[in-house]
């Protein structure tokens, strides 16, 4: 038993008698840096014992003084240390050592440091060191950080090189890089390298799925999702999460509510962050009060916990629940964060609470020191417009301490639009496509404020303009689940099996609407055509082709559940509310900015949207 002293702490080591003096100044500094290296200080502190002791070429030494320094945050630091300019290559530069700085690179947050990664692989490559199965998982973290897909492809270069690329864990990190990096290039990539791959471990199977969610490809991981079932697979709470995500972006409640019940019967563990997903996924499916059970049931509630549901409150336009919920969260001493902040100030735009929303945005860094980001400005300037107040949501946007971005302008022409304003809009526009040329929408916007000015020729000029430029507008499209399969719809849709009789059945709608009151808002068709045809254009829109399937293929009094990829247009809100009453159906509407809930003849946003 030998002890050692240093900076007034005494270490205790278990080592054989005669054993040689380096080995024991290795073990003393080994078993400082493990159990007493917990500051920055100390770690300068060991530095110096290494240095003096002669340990600076000892790879186990710098291999551990590396993890160390990780996990104080202070790899910068390490590194100049580990590797001075002017020294040359060491035999004590192993794979071990630098897998360790490469990987403390990786799991950073910046993109600078995570850069550094890729250049501490190259610095391997430059001093002979070759690289193991553990490299590569690091390297490929880094290029997914930055997601360069050049140096992604690189690096897969390499793999094969080094004969990694059977390697299941290389494998699993190669896909998951690919669909870090943007575009449809590296995702074809990512399933490539799967379909070469054994697809013999659930981590291949969830980042595949992983990726497609955050590509935005849900039903794609829905679709590979089964697969995986089929294959035997069984899933973890990591693939449910991924799954459940790609369930709330299609709305498919259906499909959710078997999920949930899959979840259940495979024993899979309901850590928080699966019943948060649980959560997200029932508000954004429509069915806010199961969310609000689940919410009601978690043992452990965390500040997403409570912001899922304050979001899924917001989205189905119950403000006050919102509100109630927010101050609830306060008063039980959870600190709101940002997010939380963006929730609770959407859901004051969508209920038209306009003072409760500035209270809550003066009370952001007077109460809980968070600076408005923003956007939080983008949410006050969406709570004034939609409140109808267009001249203070502009002179707030110009007393920002920032420049606004194009969201917040395209908020404005919007509520421009709406409300009248169309001069003022005219002119937002105009600035708009200066500044962002390339953006269809700013080009739709003017062609609508155009049209509504009834100024056919500006109007179609700026129409010309898109098509020189390539630019074509974002068609409406709705999706509907009927017998847990989803049905997309396109306004003028002729592709589904059932056209005939989903045509036929628009027409009867619209029938039967007119008889109980229904006015068609012709003004929303901005084209320069006769009212007969501008009414047959508005029976075509997306929604109403997917209403008319639901009502074909559903029992009488169930409910219909729509998913729009745009903004629900000023005819199709009206008509809605006819047809859930004509025919009594409940009507549950998401669109880009919220959900709408048409019962008996109302709809549950009072025709604030």
């Amino acid at each position: 038993m030998i002890k050692s002293k240093f900076f007034s702490t005494s270490i205790t080591l278990q080592l054989p008698p005669n054993t040689p003096k380096t080995r024991l100044l290795e073990q003393t500094c080994l078993t400082l840096l493990q159990s007493h290296c917990n500051t920055f200080p100390k770690l300068t502190q060991i530095q110096t014992f290494i240095i003096k002791t002669g340990l600076q070429n000892n790879p186990l030494v710098l291999t551990k003084f590396a993890s160390s320094s990780s996990n104080l945050n202070a790899i910068h630091y390490a590194s100049s240390f580990l590797f001075p300019s002017h020294q040359t290559p060491s035999p004590s530069y192993d794979a071990f050592l630098f897998n360790t700085v490469i990987r403390a690179y990786a799991q950073t947050q910046t993109h600078d440091s995570k850069s550094k990664a890729l250049e501490f692989y190259r610095t391997m490559l430059r001093y002979g060191v070759s690289p193991n199965k553990f490299t590569f998982p690091f390297v490929l973290k880094g290029c997914a950080g930055i997601g360069c897909l050049r140096l992604g492809k690189l690096v897969h270069g390499f793999v094969v090189k080094f004969g990694f690329e059977d390697d299941v864990h290389v494998v699993n990190t190669l896909i998951h890089m690919y669909c870090f990096c943007e575009g449809e290039e590296g995702v074809e990539f990512a399933e490539k390298v799967f379909d070469d791959s054994p697809k013999s471990d659930l981590v291949t199977w969830s980042a595949m799925i992983g990726g497609f969610v955050r590509l935005g490809r849900s039903a794609r991981a829905i679709g590979l999702f089964r697969e995986m079932q089929v294959m035997g697979v069984c899933p973890d709470e990591i693939t449910m999460i991924s799954v459940l995500s790609a369930c709330a972006s299609l709305g498919a409640l259906e499909l959710g509510k078997w999920l949930e019940s899959y979840i259940e019967r495979k024993n899979i563990p309901k850590s928080v962050e699966l019943c948060n997903a649980l959560i997200d996924m029932f508000a954004k499916c429509g069915d806010v009060d199961k969310a609000t059970k689940l919410f009601g049931q978690m043992e452990s509630l965390t500040i997403v916990s409570w912001t899922s549901v304050i979001a899924g409150f917001a989205m189905h336009g119950r403000g006050l629940d919102a509100v109630y919920l927010f101050d609830e969260m306060v008063e039980n001493g959870i600190t709101p964060d940002d997010i939380a902040f963006i929730g609770v100030l959407s859901a004051c735009s969508h209920s038209g609470l306009v003072d409760k929303g500035r209270t809550y945005f003066k009370s952001m860094e007077r109460n809980f020191n968070i600076v408005p980001k923003i956007e939080h400005y983008g949410c006050m300037v969406d709570l004034f417009c939609r409140g109808g107040f267009i001249k203070e949501a502009f002179e707030f946007v110009q007393k920002m301490p920032f420049e606004p971005n194009q969201i917040i302008w395209r908020t404005i022409i919007t509520a421009c639009h709406a409300s009248g304003e169309l001069k003022l809009g005219e002119s937002i526009s105009k600035e708009l496509i200066k500044t962002e040329p390339m953006h269809e929408s700013n080009y739709v916007l003017l062609s609508n404020i155009y049209a509504k000015l009834r100024l056919w020729e500006k109007k179609t000029k700026v129409r010309e303009i898109m098509d020189t430029r390539g630019m074509k507008k974002v068609p409406g499209s709705t999706m509907i689940e009927v017998n847990n399969e989803m049905h997309e719809f396109v306004a003028g849709d002729k592709s589904h099996d059932q056209y005939m009789e989903i045509y036929e059945m628009v027409d009867e709608m619209g029938r039967e609407i007119k008889r109980a009151g229904y006015v068609p808002t012709t003004s929303q068709v901005l084209l320069d055509i006769d009212e007969e045809d501008k009414e047959d254009a508005l029976h075509r829109h997306s929604e109403k082709l997917a209403i008319a399937f639901a009502l074909l293929n559903t029992p009488p009094g169930t409910s219909i559940r729509l998913v729009k990829n745009l903004r629900v247009c000023e005819d199709c809100h009206s008509a809605t509310k006819f047809i859930a009453k004509v025919y009594n159906r409940e009507i549950i509407v998401r669109d880009r900015n919220r959900f709408h809930h048409f019962k008996n003849g109302l709809c549950s946003c009072r025709d604030f949207w």
